[in-house]
This record gives structure tokens, C-alpha cells and sequence, in this order.
């Protein structure tokens, strides 16, 4: 691996990394190695990576030069690693986008084993202690979260496939794989392949935010589906912290904006367009995320710099207004539609999720969907936006065309919720019922289901 020259990007980073090693907290991550780390920081070629935008790395002296913290650009610690003495990693804690701290525990002989019925062996992924509270304890771990595959840390060769990923928190898979990502740049891996069951969407749009597929290959997503044979070239974001509520993920450019737990992604990734209701987008040399229906800005609700710096934070707008429930009419071709962007034998309980949970128009500040256990509600801004497509339409067929885009947009926003219940929902039921609704789902119709038609003449007729 080669070190960038500090002095000659950034001359106050050597002395910024010196200055957030002294912290308690840090220091108390790996001591020896630490106290090893900042003291190389006087040498000719210290142990040290400048990023982009940025973020700071700090390596134990090698070869081979083991990664041991990384601070974003403000000094707030993202990642850190301890390693064995023999080079194998002890546990890595890093950084969700929404400020939670996730741990990695590899399983092995000499520790607790995990087992997988998919894959064997597996590392534990855990929700840990925050930074304020880990004192001289950095691996306070609270809550099990997940396993995948394990790894080999110091001779990575894959990408490993996570278990219940769907119930994962928000963020969560995006920080591991990007962990694993890092550590693979680091130790000069050029190309990694998926190596688990079941390669879908979900996974492939999550892997290029830390990853690039070959750009040789013609039709990336459709051979990752088949049988995941898509090389990928590890391609790890910087995360910084911008805010108390606010993280910014950047390669090339800014690709994802958490702020105030709502995500903003880039409608573009290496060609492969992400269907989104929150969009970053550009604005001259000004950056901004905002709520997007119908092909613009409803509202913005933040305006960064080029490197991710917060210039503007408006305040979230919403009359307040009384709830409105949708028609029955809604929750039937609802389902049918994120059915259909869904695997096969989620149908029959994304269908059930959506008779059980009314549908409702209300005040949502900042967002477009707000959803609790009972009910799920809608911003009005999304009524006021297809009453105002509906208004410049020609009647008929360009009217029936905007409502029906409408729609769609309406299943995709409201997908991975409807989904993550559908899940739940599937597991809570008996294994023979489970595998009776597997079996069914391959004997599903492709026809619409009538509701679809009816909410679109519905919403054409201004009704």
C-alpha cells in the first residue's frame, strides 16, 4: 500500500491525527498499538492515508500495514480495528450513517463458533456502546444483530453474504460491506465476487455504494441475478460526519445523504439509475437533497457544498392537516405492484400486510412516509403533486399515463416497508405453510390485478 504524501495535500493532517490519538477513548482501542501509531507519526514515511475528502487513516507500522482507526475530516472516529498479535483481526467497530455503532466479532476455534445452515461458519455482526460511553471498554457489545460467512481478515477473497439482511437497521449492511471493502483496498485486492445464496436487487444496489462491478460486463444486474458471476472492484466510500444529524458518504462525488434519519441517495450509480423519492441532485456548485415525485423537487430539504459541507437546512414544511384515509381500492393494487418488484413468495404476505394496515394522507414533516405498527401514512405534498401532474395533463391518455406513474412511485416509496412486514410475517408462520406458499408463488398469474386498473381511472378522473 502506498501512503500519500501528507505534506504535501493537507500539512495540518499529521498534527490533527496527533491530536485525536491523545483522546482517552481512542487511545483505549488498542493502547500498544496506539501509542506505536503516534509515535511513527514523527518518521519520514509515517503510517498514514489522506482520503479524497479527507478522512484520515491510521495503520500499525508493517509490512503488512494493518488498519487500526479512521477519523473523518472533523475527527469524529468512523473505524477501528484491534488485531491479534498473530494478524488475525480481533473485532472491527464502525460507524453506521445514522451515528449507531456496529461491531464485527469474527467466529473461530478459539472463540465462540457461529453456525450458519446456508454456509457453516459465520462472524457476528452487533449493535455496540457509543463512542461517549465505551470508557476503557471499546467492545461493549448490546444487542446481536446478524452473522455472514466468515472471513479470512487478512487475506480477504470474497464478498460474503449477510443473513436476514431485510431486518437489518437501516445502514447497517452498507457499514460491514464497506468495512470489508476498506480492508480489501488496503491489502491490494483487485477484484472480489459474491459468494452466497440468493444474489438480488436489494444486495447489488447496497454493493455500489462500497463497490464497482466490472465495467466490462455489458448487463451487470442481470448476471448478478443469475447466479452472482459479477466481478466487483472494492471501491469504499469516506463517511464524514457533518452534522449532529447529518452524514455524508462520498467517492467521485456525494452519493448518500443520512439527515435527521431520512436518506437521500444519487439518482445515478456507474449507469445503473436508482428509482428514489428522496434525491440528491446539483445545483451549480451546490448540492441538495429534497423529496422528489413525478419527476421534480417537492421540497428541498438540505443544500450542501461539493465536498458535503452543510451551507443551508431549511425547516421542514407540512400544513397541518387532518388524516385522510385512502380507499380500499389503494391497499389492492398497492400490493400487487410491490408484489411484483418482490420475491415471489413475499406476494401472498405483502397482499395480507396491506388488507391488515390502513392507508392514510397526513402532515409527514421532512419526509414523504411516516409508518407506525397500525398504520402507514402518506404526505399530502404527494396528493398536491399528482393533482397538479393531473392538472397540465391532457384527458385521457396522458392523464390515465401520470396517474399510473403516480402509483407506481407511491409502491416503490412504500416497498421496502411492505416488504420488511411481509417478512416478518413469513416467519412467524409454520414451516409446512411456508413451504406451501413457496410452492404457489411459481404459480402466481402475471396479469394485473383489476384494482390497478380502477385506482388509475380513479386518480385520471380527478377522484
Amino acid at each position: 500500500m502506498d501512503c500519500i504524501i501528507i505534506g504535501s495535500m493537507d500539512p495540518s493532517a499529521l498534527s490533527r491525527l496527533r491530536e485525536w490519538l491523545e483522546r482517552p477513548e481512542i487511545a483505549s482501542l488498542d493502547p500498544r498499538r496506539i501509542e506505536a501509531l503516534a509515535a511513527a507519526l514523527a518518521e519520514p514515511d509515517p503510517p498514514v492515508r489522506v482520503e479524497r475528502w479527507g478522512a484520515v487513516v491510521g495503520y500499525e507500522a508493517g509490512p503488512p500495514r494493518r488498519r487500526l482507526v479512521q477519523f473523518d475530516r472533523h475527527g469524529h472516529l468512523i473505524t477501528a480495528c484491534r488485531w491479534s498479535p498473530e494478524g488475525a483481526l480481533g473485532w472491527a467497530r464502525c460507524r453506521a450513517a445514522d451515528g449507531r455503532w456496529i461491531g464485527v466479532e469474527p467466529g473461530g476455534v478459539e472463540r465462540q463458533a457461529w453456525e450458519h445452515p446456508a454456509w457453516g461458519r459465520s462472524d457476528r455482526v452487533w449493535l455496540l456502546d457509543g463512542e461517549e460511553t465505551w470508557g476503557d471498554e471499546p467492545w461493549r457489545p448490546v444487542e446481536p444483530l446478524t452473522v455472514f460467512r466468515s472471513l479470512d481478515w487478512a487475506a480477504l477473497d470474497h464478498i460474503p453474504p449477510l443473513a436476514e439482511p431485510r431486518r437489518l437497521p437501516t445502514g447497517v449492511g452498507s457499514a460491514v460491506l464497506n468495512l470489508v471493502a476498506s480492508l480489501m483496498k488496503d491489502q491490494g485486492v483487485a477484484r472480489v465476487r459474491y459468494r452466497g445464496p440468493f444474489p438480488s436487487e436489494q444486495l447489488f444496489t447496497t454493493l455500489l455504494e462500497c463497490f464497482r462491478y466490472d465495467p466490462g460486463q455489458a448487463l451487470p444486474l442481470e448476471r448478478f441475478l443469475a447466479d452472482g458471476g459479477l466481478d466487483w472492484l472494492p471501491a469504499p466510500y469516506e463517511s464524514h460526519r457533518v452534522a449532529a444529524w447529518a452524514t455524508v458518504q462520498l467517492r467521485q462525488d456525494i452519493d448518500k445523504v443520512v439527515a435527521d434519519g431520512v436518506t437521500f441517495y444519487r439518482p445515478e450509480w456507474q449507469g445503473i439509475a436508482r428509482r428514489e423519492a428522496r434525491v440528491i441532485r446539483h445545483d451549480g456548485e451546490r448540492v441538495v437533497c429534497s423529496l422528489w415525485a413525478l419527476g421534480g423537487p417537492i421540497e428541498d430539504r438540505l443544500v450542501l457544498n461539493r465536498s458535503g459541507e452543510i451551507l443551508e437546512a431549511p425547516a421542514a414544511r407540512a400544513r397541518e392537516i387532518p388524516p385522510a384515509p385512502l380507499p380500499p381500492v389503494w391497499n389492492s393494487a398497492l400490493g400487487d405492484l410491490i408484489a411484483r418488484e418482490s420475491a415471489p413468495a413475499l406476494g401472498p404476505a405483502i397482499m395480507e400486510v396491506l388488507r391488515r394496515t390502513p392507508l392514510e394522507w397526513g402532515a409527514v414533516p421532512g419526509d414523504l412516509v411516516r409508518a407506525w405498527d397500525k398504520r402507514i401514512r402518506l404526505s399530502a405534498r404527494l396528493r398536491e403533486a399528482l393533482a397538479a401532474s393531473l392538472g397540465s395533463a391532457a384527458p385521457g391518455r396522458e392523464r390515465a399515463e401520470q396517474a399510473l406513474r403516480f402509483v407506481l412511485e407511491v409502491a416503490r416509496l412504500l416497498g421496502p416497508e411492505v416488504r420488511g412486514r411481509a417478512q416478518a410475517l413469513l416467519e412467524s408462520l409454520p414451516e409446512a405453510e411456508q413451504a406451501r406458499r413457496l410452492e404457489a408463488a411459481a404459480q402466481e398469474s402475471e396479469a394485473l390485478h383489476e384494482s390497478v386498473g380502477r385506482l388509475i381511472a380513479l386518480l385520471a378522473r380527478g377522484t
